[in-house]
């Protein structure tokens, strides 16, 4: 518990900190100046283009933003500590190592479950409030259809908080773990998109941004992603993104210097 408490003294001593989880929350307004923008031009068009239209669901597009600044979190809580010598007083303080992992993972995943639902259940509610039964009620489904979805989209911000974690406890590298993160939000998935099938179907289903959907199995036929996977390996996928990295972390730490 004193590790634990160390470690979250340390969080919110940083600045940083409290820029990505501004930036995290700060997706809802995002979300709501896309609706805002999008009940515009619909109500604009003719009836015969409102008839046809259709709108990606805005919580899927914004979770991009707290995905990547919880990454960047993760990232930080490690790596910060390399950059400026402190992890040496902090394993000395703590020699077996092990817990000193285990609560940073504790208050980074923490933050990750806070900050995950009220960005995407947040805009899901605004987006519901400003687009109403627009967009062929794309938004006027009951909530009990949408919540699966919500939900699965909120543990990948936790994930990312994560592999951020584990990728920094690696490479000990910011700048090193950051492209990774970023990669696989935009690079991989079009690199990925441009490969020939059935190599683009198989290898889109098992990226992060494809999980959510496969989880609630929700398939859209329309997905740039691929989905061949059932709920449960969805769900063990997701979490090897995060499990992963941070076994292969811990393995690490308990062995080299610091």
């Amino acid at each position: 518990m004193s590790v634990l408490a160390s470690e979250w003294l340390k969080v919110r001593s940083i600045r940083s900190s409290y820029l990505t989880l501004s930036l995290s929350l700060a997706a809802i307004l995002l979300g709501y100046g896309l609706a805002v923008m999008a009940k515009g031009m619909f109500d604009s068009a003719p009836p015969a283009q409102q008839a046809k239209a259709r709108i990606a669901e805005l919580e899927e597009v914004v979770v991009m933003v707290p995905q990547l600044c919880l990454g960047v979190l993760g990232v930080l809580a490690i790596t910060s500590e390399h950059a400026t010598g402190l992890i040496r007083t902090s394993l000395t303080v703590v020699p077996r190592r092990w817990p000193l992992l285990a609560a940073k993972t504790a208050v980074v995943g923490g933050l990750g479950l806070v900050v995950g639902p009220a960005a995407v259940f947040g805009t899901y509610a605004v987006a519901r409030w400003v687009l109403g039964d627009r967009f062929s009620g794309a938004y006027s489904v009951p909530f009990g259809a949408r919540w699966p979805l919500l939900a699965a989209l909120s543990l990948t911000v936790v994930v990312f908080a994560l592999l951020g974690l584990g990728l920094g406890a690696i490479l000990r590298s910011t700048a090193a773990s950051i492209a990774i993160l970023v990669g696989l939000v935009y690079v991989i998935p079009i690199v990925i998109g441009n490969l020939p099938e059935p190599w683009s179907e198989r290898f889109g289903s098992v990226m992060i941004g494809a999980l959510p959907r496969e989880i609630a199995g929700d398939f859209p036929t329309d997905s740039v992603y691929g989905s061949l996977l059932p709920p449960v390996p969805a769900m063990v996928v997701l979490a090897a993104y995060a499990v992963v990295p941070v076994v292969t972390a811990l393995w690490l730490i308990r062995r080299r210097d610091a």
